[in-house]
């Protein structure tokens, strides 16, 4: 039976530059780099070195804490670096592809005759794994040995610029299905679509438990689902999986390969043709977006939407979790005659400020600029309109401040992601830096347990 929420709290940003329907090809070249940095929580172990043929599904590297987990290549090809940082931080694994691809076959499966153990010992092995992430504590899944108590996956997009489920799966519904009730052999599933949704093909036949969320963004987040749906306790686990990354699952399964092909919205105000563009997880953004900038000079270009997306540049690389990459305007140094005071038509303002709230609905070339610096929090009440999870948002910000972790668990830091706090974020009068505040948190309370 399908289960209907609405949310009332929440907000949505009409940016300009959304994508429009059209899909371009990009051509395959030969640049292509796997992020570590895209796989929260999971350290690297390098298994290859400069030299090494790989193919399409060979791994990379495992994680340093749980040698099952795999990240795997993209593409065919040979590694030409290894990048590190400081203290010998990995920050890229860089392949030079092949013109003719080739795929490590896993072989296919039939799901039915799968055990839990096998399905989960499939997706480590093939490096599926890495795009599961559990709650707590937001990161890839620490110990897939652990079965959680449920999984979930959010089949919408609903941030700002993201990508629409309608391009985004065209194509996969039978790839979708197959990595659902993969999933389902594991453990309970749930999947939430928004209205509209109900009557799509990759929505039938699901063995999953299906429930349909409306209202403002972020009714998309897939931790706000759990918590409306099964809200996560002290010691218990649930994996949450992007909706993309079910493809992959359901291509493995069906046709032995790991496939990480995926069409990505290329949009913004900074786009001379906001369009999908159908690529390569790690492909480089110089090839992903030709022609699409005049000059990066005063752009902000970044790997996802503009509120939870990591700033980027043209030598950088498509990141294997990033449904979008946009551009924005930077405009570091404005010119503004009398600042924010000047009353003003062409800005956005939630507490209509501007008095653009009187022209109705319309888009808005937001930039980058934080207009304010940050200072002492007050207790507004602001993030409570914009957050629709059963959590008092600035009381557990302030507990994670203060590195209260007793008072973390009261106020449901384990059912949160930084994501979560992206619109308070953006509406935050004080200007604090919300998302990495949780991520610091998240992180005490994981190295704490």
């Amino acid at each position: 039976m399908t289960q209907y929420i609405k949310l009332s709290k929440g907000l949505n940003i009409a940016l300009k530059g959304k994508a429009q329907k059209s899909v371009k090809d990009v051509a395959l070249g030969e640049d292509f780099a796997v992020v570590p940095a895209a796989f929260e929580g999971l350290v690297p172990k390098i298994l290859v070195k400069a030299g090494d043929k790989v193919l399409a599904g060979d791994a990379l590297y495992e994680s340093k804490h749980c040698p099952s987990l795999k990240v795997v290549s993209p593409v065919s090809g040979t590694v030409s670096e290894v990048v590190r940082g400081e203290r010998r931080k990995v920050l890229l694994v860089k392949i030079s592809a092949d013109k003719e691809q080739k795929q490590k076959d896993f072989g296919k499966k039939d799901i039915e005759k799968m055990s839990a153990g096998d399905i989960v010992e499939l997706l480590s092995e093939s490096g599926m794994m890495a795009f599961v992430n559990q709650l707590p504590y937001d990161t890839v899944v620490c110990d897939p040995s652990v079965t959680p108590k449920a999984i979930f996956v959010s089949a919408f997009r609903d941030m700002p610029l993201e990508a629409e489920a309608e391009v985004e799966f065209a194509g996969e519904d039978a790839a979708f299905k197959a990595g659902i009730n993969a999933l389902a052999r594991i453990a309970t599933t749930y999947v939430g679509i928004c209205p509209g949704q109900e009557g799509q093909p990759f929505t039938q036949g699901l063995n999953a438990e299906v429930a349909v969320f409306s209202g403002k963004c972020p009714a998309g987040n897939v931790s706000v689902q759990v918590n409306h749906l099964d809200p996560v306790n002290k010691g218990e686990v649930v994996w949450t999986v992007d909706p993309m990354a079910v493809i992959f699952i359901g291509r493995l399964v069906t046709t032995g390969k790991a496939d990480f092909s995926r069409r990505i919205a290329v949009a913004g105000s900074e786009m001379k043709s906001p369009c999908y563009v159908k690529t390569i997880i790690g492909q480089s953004l110089k090839a992903v977006l030709d022609g699409q900038l005049d000059s990066a000079d005063n752009v902000r270009i970044i790997n996802g939407n503009p509120l939870t997306g990591k700033l980027s540049g043209l030598d950088d690389y498509l990141w294997a979790t990033s449904s979008c990459i946009t551009a924005i305007p930077e405009n570091s140094c404005p010119d503004e005659l009398l600042g924010w005071i000047m009353p003003r038509f062409k800005n956005f303002s939630v507490s209509r400020t501007y008095f653009s709230w009187l022209q109705g609905k319309k888009e808005y070339a937001l930039d980058a600029r934080i207009k304010g610096e940050a200072r002492h929090m007050i207790m507004s009440g602001e993030y409570d309109e914009v957050f629709p999870m059963d959590i008092y948002p600035e009381y557990l910000i302030k507990a994670i401040i203060a590195q209260d972790i007793d008072k973390m668990e009261q106020l449901g830091i384990y059912e949160v992601s930084p994501k979560d706090f992206a619109l308070a974020e953006f509406v935050c009068s004080s200007k604090q830096p919300l998302q990495a505040i949780v991520r610091s948190g998240l992180d005490m309370l994981k190295k704490e347990n």
